[in-house]
């Protein structure tokens, strides 16, 4: 992390889908922004924005970390819910945080992302791209999936289970967490490997340096299909003759980080935990 200078000029703010708070909000941030000579656009990611300010959760912020990370946009997330890990700001904490912004009064954390693609007899995919995680998923299947997946050139196992997760530090707190994955500080890159409800309890976790391709491929039984998520979204069937291939993206997410919450107080409030305020903890 380091601090950061920035002129705006022309700010994208995007809503949260179907919440009339964030539409309110928006229009407070419009005539604030233009009370300051800065244009804003609403639910546009243009390469000619200089900020995007989410309105939402974490979920409105992966809806445009693709556009995002592809033109190189900062971002900041304003929390209209619950605190969210990557919306880090609380809504009656918005201005003085914009202010601050203003006033280069910031730091930029440039959060690692996968990209991942679909090859097989019929073609290879496009790139999608992931904040969080890229999963394989068995959707309504009854049966468990066999995914046979490899680091590089280097075979790891057959994963018996009702999927697979290809997981960023940032996404350690997402899905691979209620999975059983292990807590990634944002700042480490790695990608984390974690299977979904394994058949063997000794298939565990596995940590893996950013710089591996992860390639993995469904032991198809009965003309079996499955799905690939990327940050939520459906991205592609996988059939059998496919082979879903995962690695470490050239882009960053450009997140402005909360002046007020650290990593570990966001965890705190969010995962319940519990232990000794500030101040009061080792050394004080």
């Amino acid at each position: 992390m380091a601090a950061n200078t920035m002129v705006l000029k022309k700010v994208g703010i995007i809503l949260r889908k179907g919440s009339e708070e964030s539409k309110t909000i928006a229009v407070e941030l419009t005539d604030w922004f233009a009370a300051r000579a800065i244009d804003t656009l609403i639910d546009e990611v243009r390469p000619d924005l200089d900020l995007l300010v989410i309105l939402g959760g974490d979920g409105t912020l992966l809806h445009v970390a693709d556009q995002a990370s592809q033109y190189a946009i900062p971002v900041v997330g304003i929390n209209l819910g619950n605190l969210g890990f990557l919306t880090e700001v609380a809504k009656d904490d918005r201005y003085p945080a914009l202010d601050a912004i203003l006033k280069g009064a910031f730091t930029i954390e440039k959060r690692m992302m996968l990209k991942a693609r679909l090859v097989g007899r019929g073609g290879t995919t496009d790139w999608q791209y992931a904040l969080n995680d890229v999963v394989i998923s068995k959707g309504n299947l009854d049966s468990l999936l066999q995914l046979s997946t490899w680091a590089d050139h280097d075979y790891i196992t057959t994963y018996r289970a009702d999927g697979l997760i290809f997981s960023t530090p940032t996404g350690a707190t997402a899905y691979n967490l209620s999975a059983g994955g292990p807590i990634v500080h944002p700042s480490l890159h790695s990608i984390l490997v974690t299977p979904i409800c394994p058949f063997m309890l000794d298939s565990r976790p596995v940590l893996l340096a950013a710089q591996t391709t992860l390639t993995s491929k469904l032991i198809a039984q009965h003309n079996t299909t499955v799905k690939v998520i990327v940050d939520g979204r459906i991205c592609w069937d996988m059939q059998g003759d496919h082979t879903l291939e995962v690695m470490a993206s050239d882009r960053t997410l450009q997140l402005i980080a909360s002046p007020k919450k650290g990593y570990f107080e966001i965890l705190r409030n969010k995962l319940g935990w519990g232990g000794v305020t500030r101040g009061q903890g080792h050394n004080a």
